[in-house]
């Protein structure tokens, strides 16, 4: 049985970095810590970079739990059935709605929404790999579904835990003081949780959905609800969503945290409802240094990426300084790996591209050219309805942000934060458009049988090589 719940503070100083000087061609990895400096006891020198910014000090009050269960939390394909990852494409409400047979609960908060929704899915884990369509669960909404399941084990078992996401629309808290809980450029286009126990052993779960989760336990769930298809307002179960947990080590959550702060998460590590701080003296004092909810001004990618997890996941962070196409910068940390994506792809467009030479929107800290990058527009499940995967609201759209390898062997398999929006040549004189200049983090696994069925998900439609024109 948990430890009973107790809430204390730390007093820590935070900082808000001076704004660069336009047209400054200083490009730094600081202030964020660099992974390898990170994982060598955090000290911030030594970077061997640019000078970093001279930050303006403010104080942060980090919320600090009470002791957690022995045993970590995992991702779980069901209660009780732990495995080192799982990934869940939730199917949009044209083509599959409502829920497979089952009906809509709100065990984590909030009532049975009227909107058009649907929670049908299809998975895999590292037990069956190959993609599966659930036959009864309504995703998010018991403990016999992956996402429910998972987030069950947090929301109701007193571990450690954070929680960030750029769209909480108008779902308290309204993090960072964004208008209406929406963060915009610089902060990272990334939503998720990550959950640890005292020795730093967890997972980290990313979500593509807006507004969930916003509550990391009963106590601070507000009536706009908590639960997939439950919350009053926008969580966007009508468009495809995905979602993908992995387990972590000591050392793995570390890098994660690090890659948060890198990626400039929109987070508050004072609020309750989205934070439960503790676990490692060393993860403490990492997490007191990182300053997470402050914007990073990091410019270059960090040398380290991409960090191989426990799991032999890859990691990659991309800073939101770091102004150039998010697919074409994983396409080359991966060595120009040819790529094929299903994002929230809308205005402004960045079309499938034939790779071979960087585009005008580069930077030099990115180890080679792209390779060829292709935007699904369009997938099925199976034999299915066709679906549709542009970034279009309604029923008949996709958020999710999840891409392939398409060059025979590699077989991999690729969870996101970031849209394929923006753009490649700057044509205004600058590269920060749309998720140009956001932060995100991409994950990366090897796994031929995964990345095959993916494939075939996003097998539909392509986007040309020019951009739609737009009225």
């Amino acid at each position: 049985m948990p430890a009973k719940k107790t809430t204390t503070t730390v007093t820590t100083t935070t900082t808000t970095p001076a704004a660069p000087k336009k047209g400054s061609l200083v490009r730094t990895i600081g202030p964020a810590i660099p992974l390898a400096i990170a994982l060598a006891c955090g000290s911030l020198s030594g970077t061997g970079k640019a000078p970093q910014a001279v930050p303006e000090a403010s104080t942060t009050q980090m919320v600090m739990g009470a002791a957690t269960p022995s045993a970590p939390p995992m991702p779980l394909l069901a209660k009780g059935h732990p495995v080192d990852w799982w990934f869940v494409f939730k199917l949009d409400a044209k083509a599959y709605p409502n829920c497979g047979g089952g009906d809509i609960t709100c065990p984590f908060g909030g009532s049975k929404q009227t909107y058009a929704g649907g929670q049908q899915f299809v998975y895999a884990s590292s037990e069956a790999p190959a993609l599966a369509k659930s036959a009864q669960e309504c995703l998010g909404t018991t403990t016999s579904d992956p996402v429910g399941a998972t987030f069950d084990e947090v929301f109701n078992g007193g571990y450690h835990y954070l929680i960030w996401n750029d769209q909480f629309h108008d779902v308290s808290p309204a993090v960072l003081g964004c208008s209406k809980g929406d963060c915009g450029s610089p902060w990272g286009h990334s939503k998720g949780m990550v959950a640890w126990n005292d020795a730093g052993e967890g997972f980290v779960m990313q979500v593509s959905t807006p507004s969930w989760p916003n509550a990391g336990n009963l106590k601070s769930v507000q009536a706009t609800g908590n639960t997939l298809g439950c919350i009053n307002g926008d969580d966007d179960v009508e468009v495809s969503q995905h979602f993908f947990a992995l387990k972590l080590n000591e050392t793995d959550l570390k890098v994660v945290l690090t890659s948060l702060s890198q990626a400039s998460v929109a987070t508050d590590p004072n609020n309750p409802q989205v934070a439960n701080i503790g676990g490692p003296a060393d993860v403490i004092d990492l997490l007191k240094q990182l300053k997470l909810g402050v914007k990073s001004t990091q410019t270059v990618l960090d040398p380290a990426m991409p960090v191989t997890l426990s799991t032999g996941v890859r990691l990659i962070a991309k800073p939101s300084g770091l102004h150039v196409p998010p697919w074409q910068m994983v396409s080359s940390v991966l060595g120009g790996v040819p790529l094929r994506a299903a994002t929230w792809w809308a205005t402004p467009y960045i079309p499938s591209t034939t790779g071979g030479a960087p585009p005008a929107c580069w930077d030099s800290s990115l180890p080679t050219a792209p390779g060829a990058v292709e935007i699904a527009t369009s997938g099925s499940w199976n034999g299915g309805p066709v679906f549709n995967l542009k970034g279009e609201s309604g029923t008949d759209g996709n958020h999710a942000k999840i891409g392939v390898s398409t060059r025979p062997g590699d077989g991999l398999a690729i969870f996101g934060d970031e849209n394929q929006q923006g753009t490649l040549d700057g044509p205004d004189g600058t590269c920060d458009s749309s998720q140009n200049g956001r932060g995100g983090m991409f994950f990366v696994m090897k796994n031929a049988t995964l990345s095959a069925d993916m494939a075939k998900l996003i097998a539909g439609g392509t986007a040309a090589t020019t951009p739609p024109v737009t009225p």
